[in-house]
């Protein structure tokens, strides 16, 4: 498990995460320019998006289903049970506690990426179908966590003290719809699927020395930007219950071991279970932000966007996926 840990933190892309962070600590005037930031953001979704509908059109559809499914569980069940540890905690309004459910029931593309390299450079691999299920995650945790502060939220204004219609309820979520399946990343990940699934192999060699080869350098950049943003946030963590920085990791943890039973369940290979739990166990900075401030304007969303960037994401990124990964190797021995 050591050894896992410390080639994790050698790996190029970790490095470069921690040389954003001391950039700032040191306060150097390294930047990385705002829109250069979302070309590589742009660029990093749609090659996944690519590869695994190159990957998934060449897959048999029975192999597939069984992870789907569990896929969808852990999609309802993640944003479901942190509500519910938010709110029985009494320290969080409803708003907050389905803006928390809504960033810890999606999932974290990044750390998507970075738990195939460290399969990868294991020596072992993830199902070529895997950014299928990242595409397929992304959407019912957001759905549910919103539904569930609909359903919850006290009614304000002119409306206090009245019953809440269906109607009025189903005209909030479905609100909110539009502003996660025409976000960035559904638009770039399932876009970037469907063409993948229709250039094949053989149309994927001719976009290869972009998306393949340039893949892991242009990872790099995106982590040193990250982690300046993540030592900008700092400060933040201040302001942050101390029960949402517990729940950050140790939460995260419990979604990652269920991710990684659930993987092997439905017959993933350790590789892609590893996947699959780091999946379960990230949370959201870029589709439910964006959700959440559409259908939830009294939300903190800034409390619930550091303990997903600030603290899960480098705890996923440093120590979860090596322990993801040492616990789908038990299962399967």
């Amino acid at each position: 498990m050591l050894d896992l840990l410390y080639a994790n933190l050698l790996s190029p892309m970790i490095l470069c995460f921690f040389l954003g962070i001391f950039a700032r600590i040191v306060r150097s005037d390294l930047k990385i320019p705002p829109d250069f930031y979302t070309a590589l953001t742009i660029f990093l979704l749609f090659a996944i998006g690519l590869k695994g509908g190159v990957e998934l059109g060449e897959s048999n559809p029975l192999h597939i289903w069984k992870p789907l499914l569990g896929t969808l569980l852990i999609g309802f069940l993640t944003p479901l049970v942190t509500f519910g540890v938010m709110m029985a905690s009494k320290k969080f309004s409803t708003a907050d506690a389905a803006s928390i459910a809504a960033h810890y029931g999606s999932v974290s593309a990044v750390t998507f990426i970075a738990s195939q390299d460290f399969v990868s450079r294991s020596g072992y691999q993830s199902e070529g179908f895997m950014p299928a299920l990242l595409a397929f995650l992304e959407c019912p945790g957001i759905y549910m966590a919103l539904a569930l502060g609909l359903a919850f939220r006290p009614a304000q204004g002119k409306d206090a003290g009245q019953k809440r219609t269906l109607r009025c309820f189903i005209k909030n979520l479905a609100h909110s719809s539009r502003d996660v399946l025409t976000g960035k990343s559904m638009i770039l990940l399932v876009g970037g699927l469907i063409i993948g699934i229709i250039i094949g192999k053989e149309g994927a060699l001719q976009v290869k020395p972009l998306f393949v080869d340039c893949f892991r350098g242009v990872l790099c950049i995106f982590l040193l930007e990250l982690g300046l943003i993540v030592a900008d946030r700092l400060d933040d963590l201040k302001k942050t219950p101390w029960f949402l920085l517990a729940f950050a990791t140790g939460g995260a943890l419990a979604f990652g071991i269920f991710g990684v039973w659930m993987g092997h369940l439905t017959g993933l290979s350790p590789g892609g279970a590893t996947v699959a739990g780091t999946m379960a166990a990230s949370a959201s900075y870029i589709a439910a932000p964006p959700a959440v401030r559409a259908t939830l304007p009294e939300a903190n969303l800034p409390m619930a966007l550091t303990a997903a960037l600030v603290i899960t994401f480098p705890f996923n990124l440093v120590v979860g996926i090596p322990l993801y990964f040492s616990w789908s190797l038990w299962l399967a021995s």
